[in-house]
């Protein structure tokens, strides 16, 4: 994504370096559901990508703290965006909640939710943490074009903090369908 293809008032930084996808690899039943945590957020899938691009989205606007998402542009050579898709509902179905890996007593919470329909396919992921009484929402919108996936992936906001998802979204999806991959 451009600068020129967001709203005003947000900036995008370029990625350099990338965590990898999980590969062929398919959790099963016997994996805790507290193991699956990044593949349960879309912060990683499962399928090998022949070509990844990131960038780090953000904007200051907000009055309290800033809004900051990822994009991420995942190309397969095969069918791997529509299973990558496909694994990650029915792991989102199998684990809906998942207990903290730190001990701490909070939990993870993880669904499939009404988002816009973009591209071949879009899902919305909604993930949120709490721990104590502090709640952290941080949602998804995936976009599979063909064998490619654009994902935007916003960060820990609070709850209700999603409202600038959508249009980036949109926006990530115009600017990979006008320059490509």
């Amino acid at each position: 994504m451009t600068t020129d293809a967001l709203p005003p008032g947000f900036t995008v930084d370029v990625a350099t370096a990338m965590a990898p996808d999980a590969g062929r690899q398919r959790p099963g039943p016997e994996v805790p559901c507290a193991d699956m945590i990044p593949l349960l957020s879309a912060t990683r899938l499962t399928g090998t990508p022949s070509a990844m691009a990131a960038a780090t989205v953000s904007s200051a606007e907000g009055p309290d703290y800033p809004w900051v998402a990822n994009e991420v542009i995942r190309t397969y050579a095969d069918d791997g965006a529509r299973g990558a898709m496909a694994d990650l509902r029915t792991f989102i179905g199998r684990c809906p909640t998942a207990a903290s890996p730190s001990q701490d007593g909070g939990s993870y919470r993880f669904a499939v939710a009404p988002g816009p329909r973009l591209g071949d396919e879009s899902m919305r992921v909604v993930s949120s943490t709490t721990s104590g009484s502090i709640t952290l929402e941080w949602d998804s919108i995936l976009v599979r074009i063909g064998t490619t996936l654009v994902i935007v992936h916003e960060q820990g906001n609070e709850p209700g903090g999603d409202d600038h998802l959508t249009r980036l979204a949109e926006a990530a999806l115009r600017s990979y369908q006008t320059t490509g991959p």
